[in-house]
């Protein structure tokens, strides 16, 4: 939804080309061949054949339905405003005292993900609260949690090491400049509904 370079400083345009272009596209393109694997032992009734896929199918369509989500978390440095009012800002308030108290949870918890994964802000249907949540490599927030997810931030390597090596704490730090607020407070408003 906007040019590689839009994210600038805090996302290099050459990061930006890579994860889009080879990394979300490799994981669009493995989802389809699983896809056509398992029409395949579903048509045949192969139940061992269908197991035996959905592995490909959380670690695949995950990376393709997280990164779609991170896509659209996104936006230019100038168009990050959190909203002074709203259901965002209320929910935020409600859980987290505030803005900054929410990205310091946010933060500390996706910094600390061992290895390959994400952090996320959630939206949970039982409790009507945001929660802070994290999850290993390429798991669905909602698949795997139940959480409807509202904001996610990658941190496989490939997300950040052209610009931030391995310091990803910097990363974390820096990705909150450019979220798409508006974006976040639009799927609060739809899970709410």
């Amino acid at each position: 939804p906007y040019d590689y370079a839009a994210l600038e400083p805090c996302i290099s345009a050459e990061t930006m080309e890579i994860h889009h272009s080879k990394h979300h596209n490799t994981y669009v393109t493995n989802l389809n061949a699983t896809l056509e694997k398992l029409d395949a032992a579903v048509s045949s009734g192969d139940v061992s054949g269908i197991i035996s896929l959905q592995s490909a199918l959380k670690f695949n369509g995950g990376g393709h339905v997280n990164h779609t989500l991170f896509w659209e978390n996104l936006t230019s440095k100038g168009n990050s405003e959190f909203p002074t009012t709203g259901p965002l800002k209320e929910a935020m308030d409600a859980r987290f005292g505030d803005l900054e108290g929410m990205k310091k949870e946010v933060s500390a918890m996706t910094v600390a993900v061992q290895g390959s994964g994400w952090g996320w802000l959630g939206f949970d249907k039982k409790t009507g609260r945001i929660e802070a949540a994290t999850c290993a490599n390429q798991d669905p927030l909602q698949a795997t949690t139940g959480l409807v997810p509202l904001l996610g931030i990658d941190v496989w390597e490939h997300a950040y090491y052209v610009d931030y090596r391995n310091v990803r704490p910097n990363y974390v730090s820096a990705i909150w400049d450019v979220i798409n607020w508006k974006t976040v407070e639009e799927r609060l408003v739809s899970a709410k509904a």
